[in-house]
């Protein structure tokens, strides 16, 4: 029997980009599509680009039965994934992928959030996504939480160097650029084709970006002592992909090392021979991440780029992968599309 699935924020980015995926899934069936600001119309309507599937309308929330859901994504924005996702039943699977339960500490919730939390008891129980790094707590969850794309990002690069000591803590400056689609679909000034194509620009330049809420949980709890990282986003005229440079002090062949054996058995992780390093254009509409490492002219010096698609691996497609996990099915189950190219 099939897995039957929901969809709340199905009008988004990220809510498209799921029934993209789950169209492929042997054993998942959608049967609720949840858009309150859309209720009543197709999918098709919404995203002619899914007008082959046979999809259920979108409808407000309170309209959906989730009596015979096993299992449901939330693709809400940020505060309303946290309220909505408090009342739903308390035998529901669920995958959201706002960034309201990704924060274990209430106070660094705030902090980075600028409001208190509205489900402590929710936030209590979410399981962090990161799939490769959390799949036993995933498997046993009830709650998971999607990390941010360009937290996922950087956390490849990074998360076993760290681990295994090979490279300065007090000396890792990220620099990562970010395609568009990862300020999701509501409509922006600063976004219209006039105002972003044609550059492309920094933002929450200092310190401000609140992904670095999950950096530093991470990065600390790994190494046991507080880590903080330099981070600055870029917004590129793109509509999908994230490129993240990243530059350590620490040996680049020993790097190279340490991230092809930690990712040796990854299904989507994959690292590219020592010197070479990745494009966008190469795991675009993919759950695919590809890692290169190089060598700096000053020795001792290396820098890490990572590329994946903001969309799927930073976002719908890792939000699969952790429910694959939750429901028993195999991990890779929907997600072995091969990338887009050109």
């Amino acid at each position: 029997m099939p897995h039957h699935i929901a969809i709340l924020g199905a009008s988004g980015y990220t809510g498209a980009e799921l029934v993209r995926l789950i169209a492929t899934h042997p054993n998942m069936r959608i049967t609720a599509l949840g858009a309150n600001s859309k209720a009543g119309q197709s999918m098709a309507d919404v995203f002619p680009h899914l007008r082959h599937l046979d999809l259920p309308h979108l409808q407000t929330i309170d309209q959906i039965d989730f009596s015979g859901v096993d299992l449901c994504f939330c693709a809400l924005p940020h505060a309303t994934s946290q309220e909505v996702i408090r009342d739903l039943p308390k035998t529901l699977k669920i995958v959201d992928l706002s960034a309201d339960f990704r924060l274990r500490d209430p106070a660094e919730y705030k902090r980075w959030y600028g409001n208190d939390h509205a489900a402590l008891e929710c936030q209590a129980e979410a399981v962090y996504g990161l799939t490769e790094f959390y799949r036993s707590e995933i498997r046993a969850a009830r709650l998971v939480a999607g990390t941010g794309c360009n937290a996922a990002t950087g956390q490849y690069a990074l998360r076993p160097l760290i681990a295994e000591g090979v490279i300065d803590l007090d000396e890792i400056i990220l620099d990562l650029k970010c395609a568009v689609s990862g300020a999701g679909r509501s409509l922006k000034e600063n976004l219209l084709h006039a105002e972003l194509s044609e550059g492309y620009h920094a933002y929450s330049v200092g310190g401000t970006h609140r992904h670095l809420g999950e950096f530093d949980q991470e990065f600390s709890a790994i190494a046991g002592r507080p880590v903080q990282v330099q981070f600055t986003p870029h917004l590129i005229p793109a509509n999908r992909g994230i490129l993240a440079t990243v530059y350590v002090k620490g040996n680049a062949a020993r790097i190279h090392e340490v991230l092809q054996s930690a990712y040796a058995a990854e299904p989507f992780l994959q690292v590219l021979p020592f010197g070479q390093h990745p494009s966008t254009r190469h795991i675009r509409g993919s759950n695919f991440c590809h890692i290169g490492v190089v060598a700096d002219r000053r020795e001792g010096r290396t820098i890490i780029v990572a590329a994946l698609d903001n969309l799927t691996k930073g976002s719908s497609g890792q939000a699969l992968q952790n429910a694959n996990l939750m429901l028993g099915e195999d991990e890779t189950t929907g997600l072995m599309l091969a990338p887009c190219f050109p």
